[in-house]
């Protein structure tokens, strides 16, 4: 008797050992990772190196390609190799020819949110926190994750409402996109930290609505992104900001609204190009 309970207890044992880690991973849901922040989580005073063509060919990435396209103000349309669309600061003006997958939204001025979106919309996301707290975005849709980083805004005379305004960080086929918003202030170490590394950069050039062009000069060179694209041009010609960048920086007027890019065709020096319609 004594034997049996030892060999029972023994084969108990050895079930739980091989079947129970099986069991609790399944149990697990599987959480997002951003291959965009993960050096920024354990180098605060990074500054994030860009891919170039050959480090892409290395890779053996090219899972895709991405086309943007400039829809009117602040307004751009991401599609991803997996059917996902993705429209920025969307307002309901500036739609595209079909509903989005996704839209994502500042509050800082009517031009750039709608409280009245499409409902076909499947994912509509704010760039302000609905209840008191920061908007904290999170999540996979198709081929794309997507995140927010949260920025404060000018609430009327010299006030700033915290967290009023979100950059929008889109990870789709190993690229790093971001849209700046409307942003109202030069960030912090925190929140390049948060940031990481942008492929792709989507910028307000308008010189003072948002903020000037010297600040935002120097929030581009800190994001060292291989593709610039300017938006939200209102006031002042795009030549004002361009001026803002030397040699550094290739600089070209393109002839159509939209550019399709991929990881390993980002231009090896930094390209700020504006796109038909800017």
């Amino acid at each position: 008797m004594m034997l049996r309970y030892f060999v029972y207890t023994f084969a108990a044992i050895w079930l739980i050992h091989v079947f129970w880690p099986s069991v609790a991973h399944a149990q697990q849901q599987p959480a997002a990772a951003s291959q965009c922040q993960a050096i920024a989580r354990a180098l605060p005073q990074a500054t994030f190196a860009r891919f170039t063509p050959a480090a892409a060919t290395k890779r053996q990435t090219a899972v895709g390609e991405v086309t943007i396209s400039y829809l009117g103000h602040s307004t751009f349309l991401i599609e991803t190799p997996g059917g996902i669309s993705i429209a920025t600061d969307y307002n309901g003006w500036f739609a595209p020819s079909s509903p989005p997958t996704v839209a994502t939204m500042n509050k800082a001025h009517a031009s750039h949110y709608t409280l009245t979106p499409d409902p076909a919309i499947e994912n509509v996301l704010h760039g302000w926190g609905d209840n008191g707290r920061p908007a904290r975005h999170d999540l996979v849709v198709g081929d794309a994750y997507i995140r927010n980083v949260t920025t404060d805004i000018r609430a009327g005379g010299a006030a700033m409402e915290h967290d009023g305004n979100s950059i929008f960080i889109f990870e789709v086929a190993d690229l790093c996109v971001g849209h700046l918003g409307h942003l109202h202030h030069e960030l912090d170490d925190s929140h390049y930290r948060q940031i990481g590394r942008l492929d792709v950069l989507m910028v307000p050039v308008d010189g003072g609505l948002t903020m000037g062009a010297e600040s935002m000069s120097r929030v581009v060179s800190r994001l060292r992104s291989s593709l610039i694209l300017p938006m939200h041009r209102r006031g002042p010609p795009i030549d004002a900001f361009l001026d803002m960048f030397g040699d550094d920086y290739d600089k070209r007027f393109a002839d159509s609204a939209s550019i399709t890019v991929s990881l390993r065709s980002l231009p090896s020096k930094p390209l700020i190009y504006i796109l038909k319609g800017v």
